[in-house]
């Protein structure tokens, strides 16, 4: 069983983690790159962005698209910033601007109150050029942990210096590699893809 599909992202980071996770999980998938345009993510909820970029990447290539749409939800902020993760400094903001402006509003926020939780959905968007009727597939990931007081780590990426997972206590930025692709809130939604991607596959080579 072989798969080919874009994985609809222009984020070098988590196109390489993702390229780490499926590798993994099913070393027969071929992941192409995706040099088309970016989509306006325009919904508010992380399923609705996946579709979105997923839908554009499918239909401006041709193939069969994942996209995954992730962020930090933090308890005491009322699950914010959510969808907004990647721009919660503005919407010219890098990891670092997010980052210092999250730690700044939860300056007086003391444990135990500093849960919070990496979130993540894949989409999975088959064209009807592909297989006849299309077809279309979400799966959700979770990652407890606690958020530390100052960033620690120089792996990873976005909120992983300050994102202590359940059971650790080091930062997600402090984790290996590996370490972080056995855990993370991406490794665990493609967990609950990797079922429907191989029916797809039994489909197509049927």
């Amino acid at each position: 069983m072989s798969l080919e599909f874009v994985l609809a992202s222009h984020n070098a980071h988590k196109v390489r983690e993702f390229q780490r996770i499926i590798g993994e999980r099913m070393p027969q998938a071929v992941v192409l790159p995706y040099d088309g345009p970016e989509p306006v993510e325009e919904g508010v909820t992380f399923a609705e962005n996946a579709f979105i970029k997923a839908r554009t990447a499918a239909e401006h290539t041709g193939r069969i698209a994942l996209a995954d749409d992730s962020g930090l939800v933090v308890d005491v902020l009322g699950a914010a910033p959510g969808v907004f993760s990647a721009r919660w400094a503005g919407s010219d903001a890098d990891d670092e601007a997010n980052v210092r402006l999250l730690l700044d509003q939860l300056a007086d926020v003391r444990r135990p109150h500093r849960g919070a939780e990496f979130h993540c959905t894949i989409a999975l968007v088959v064209p009807e050029s592909v297989l006849a009727g299309g077809h279309e597939f979400a799966a959700e990931g979770g990652w407890r942990g606690t958020l530390a007081y100052e960033p620690r780590g120089s792996n990873g990426f976005g909120y992983d210096p300050i994102f202590e997972p359940e059971g650790l206590e080091v930062t997600a930025a402090e984790l290996r590699p590996e370490e972080k692709d056995a855990r993370s809130h991406r490794a665990r939604a493609f967990v609950q893809l990797l079922p429907e991607l191989e029916r797809v596959a039994d489909r197509l080579d049927g």
